[in-house]
């Protein structure tokens, strides 16, 4: 349970290795690869080691390729997914089994084209419907459409909008000739169209006089018949055209079966495009490459194992403190504290020199969200939710939630209990509807008639998780050697609070006088010039009110607990005023289950806010760089190591 001791590792291999070596490296999944920085320094290296090239690219579109595959099934064979449903497990040689991701690529270019045909077959069907809209007012015009006139008279086809007056459009094209027709073919809410027929060398000058009044000439080059022929022929292009389509769509859905193939396949080109990627950071000559990274301290005798298979050299060093920096965080915690690195990742990993919060602040963290939701009901809900998240196997951040919603479950459900809440007051509320009777769950105090001694309460859990801070916060400046800080900084106070204590409850101020002695002698000692007089009082206001405001936001603890017990029980009433027990069941419940969501993010928000608040402050020392190393890459997939 603390921060992952690393060690430096560089590796220099035949070029001929290269492959092998990344291959390794990806089996163990303990190493973050990274340019051979140190090769790199020295100007005679720099100029021989040139960049890697590992095809990442190429395996980038590859997977991509999978990855649209998949889109494509679930379009058009969409599965029906058990929810919750744990992943599948597949052996670690079968997973790295490259004859089968090729067969899985092969496949995923195969349904790739089906669909590139579809998306063909729809722009095209596409175009033939827009064809037909065009002709559909033309289809009562039974003359063929490249009809261009006789040997005296010529004919065009025009439409004006649906709001332009035929007598205005008559007008128009008589004022440029009287030897003029206009045979209306039809009209609709948009457009009117007719034909218009003129002597040959007036037509122009009809069609341009026409234009005043919003005239259109229409052509269709290139097509012969009548529109009715056209539109017919055009019909029947879409049902072929359609045949084709359930033709395709029916050999997409016939792979329905080997969709486990394809997301298997996604899996293995993404780990295949996570190890080009590593591959393409090392530096190389002709005949060798080098590499740099990092690895856990207790992984570097299975990596030896596996380096000396390679043919190839290689050292390990610690760390020096000009590297700290940039070597990446690591947190080993138990199945206990785990579930709290969702809390820590959230907020910021700790720095390499700081220190693993996870199991100083778990007895907080529970105790903090169990006291905000305080009742069986709800506890139970979690309970159950975490174990139904767990039948999945989740990873990540899954994982984590389904951890904080079991504990935080318990502490829920032993805070119900000692507060007499399930559900809010709903059993007694039930029984009262049921029998008549009076029932009352047992309980220590309840947040309604108890609330100032669990606002008292709430703070000395404040105060408490507050020195819990100091204590860390002392502990790190004594090994780091400021004894002087230490002492002027956490101890001080700690006798302030000691005194304070004794003139409560003993009735003596020496105590107290002494601390407060030593608030003053502190900024003297370590302060400088001018310092050591501004320190006093700066030292004093800002931990009178720092600590006063710190202790004050605990008070949450009560809000929250008294704000949920209310809203409970309100929704209870609420239920119980038709007097009908069902009635009363499905208004508590609804009720209930808005108050569980709202409770089930706020208290964990509110916790949240005092951890990293009011005791990261005291000692935490942010801003570590998450351990990535390489490894297989599986969204779809567990993979069993061998």
């Amino acid at each position: 349970m603390a921060i992952v001791k690393m060690k430096k590792l560089r590796v220099i291999a035949p070029r001929a290795m290269r492959d092998e070596l990344m291959g390794q490296l990806l089996r163990l999944g303990c190493v973050e690869v990274h340019e051979p920085e140190g090769m790199l320094a020295d100007p005679d290296a720099a100029a021989l080691l040139r960049p890697e090239r590992a095809g990442l690219p190429e395996a980038r579109t590859r997977q991509a390729e999978v990855e649209s595959a998949l889109r494509v099934m679930a379009r058009y064979a969409p599965e029906k997914k058990k929810l919750l449903a744990p992943r599948p497990t597949v052996a670690e040689a079968a997973f790295l089994d490259s004859a089968a991701m090729e067969e899985g690529y092969a496949l995923a270019q195969q349904i790739n084209g089906w669909d590139g045909q579809l998306r063909r077959l729809t722009a095209e069907e596409g175009t033939i419907r827009d064809e037909i809209e065009s002709l559909l007012p033309w289809e009562g015009l039974d003359l063929p459409l490249e009809t261009a006139g006789t040997r005296t008279c010529a004919l065009a086809l025009a439409n004006v909008p649906a709001a332009v007056d035929m007598e205005s459009v008559a007008d128009a094209a008589e004022s440029a000739t009287e030897n003029v027709q206009l045979l209306l073919v039809s009209q609709d809410e948009q457009l009117k169209c007719f034909v218009v027929i003129a002597l040959k060398d007036e037509l122009t000058a009809v069609l341009e006089a026409m234009r005043t009044v919003g005239c259109t000439q229409v052509s269709f080059p290139g097509v012969t018949g009548t529109a009715r022929d056209n539109i017919d022929a055009r019909k029947e292009q879409l049902a072929e055209l359609n045949v084709r389509r359930r033709e395709l769509e029916d050999l997409i859905t016939h792979e329905r079966g080997r969709m486990a193939e394809l997301r298997l396949t996604a899996d293995r080109l993404a780990t295949a495009a996570a190890q080009a990627e590593a591959a393409e950071r090392l530096r190389g000559t002709d005949s060798i490459v080098a590499l740099e990274g990092w690895c856990p301290a207790e992984e570097t005798d299975r990596l030896v194992q596996a380096l000396q298979s390679c043919d190839c050299a290689w050292e390990f060093a610690d760390p020096a403190p000009e590297e700290y920096p940039d070597v990446p965080v690591k947190l080993k915690n138990n199945r206990v504290t785990r579930p709290l690195n969702m809390v820590t990742e959230m907020y910021s990993l700790p720095a390499y020199t700081g220190v693993d919060p996870n199991p100083l602040m778990f007895p907080f963290f529970i105790l903090f969200y169990g006291m905000m939701m305080a009742d069986m009901g709800y506890g139970l809900l979690m309970l159950v939710g975490g174990l139904l998240l767990r039948r999945s196997r989740p990873r990540g951040m899954m994982d984590y939630m389904s951890g904080l919603l079991l504990m935080g479950g318990v502490s829920t459900f032993f805070f119900g209990a000692i507060t007499g809440g399930f559900f809010g007051d709903f059993l007694t509320q039930a029984v009262k509807l049921a029998t008549g009777k009076d029932f009352v769950l047992p309980s220590l105090f309840t947040p309604l008639n108890d609330t100032l001694a669990i606002l008292i309460g709430s703070m000395c859990l404040g105060f408490v998780h507050i020195v819990t801070g100091m204590a860390v916060s002392f502990a790190r400046k004594i090994k780091a050697g400021a004894v002087l800080d230490a002492v002027f900084e956490e101890v001080t106070w700690w006798v302030v609070f000691a005194g304070l204590g004794c003139m409560f409850l003993l009735g003596t101020n020496i105590v107290l006088y002494a601390g407060l002695a030593m608030v003053v002698i502190g900024p003297i000692v370590t302060g400088k010039g001018m310092g050591k007089i501004t320190g006093i009082f700066g030292s004093v206001y800002n931990h009178v009110t720092g600590f006063f405001g710190d202790i004050l936001s605990y008070s949450r603890l009560m809000a929250l607990m008294l704000a949920g017990s209310v809203i409970a029980q309100v929704f209870n009433t609420l239920g119980a005023i038709p007097g009908n027990i069902v009635v009363f069941v499905v208004i508590s419940m609804v009720g209930n289950a808005l108050n569980f969501a709202l409770n089930l993010l706020g208290c964990y928000v509110h916790d949240l806010r005092l951890q990293c608040l009011e005791f990261f402050n005291k000692f935490y020392e942010d801003g570590g760089r998450p351990f990535r190393p390489l490894d297989m890459q599986t969204k779809f997939v567990d993979i069993v190591k061998e």
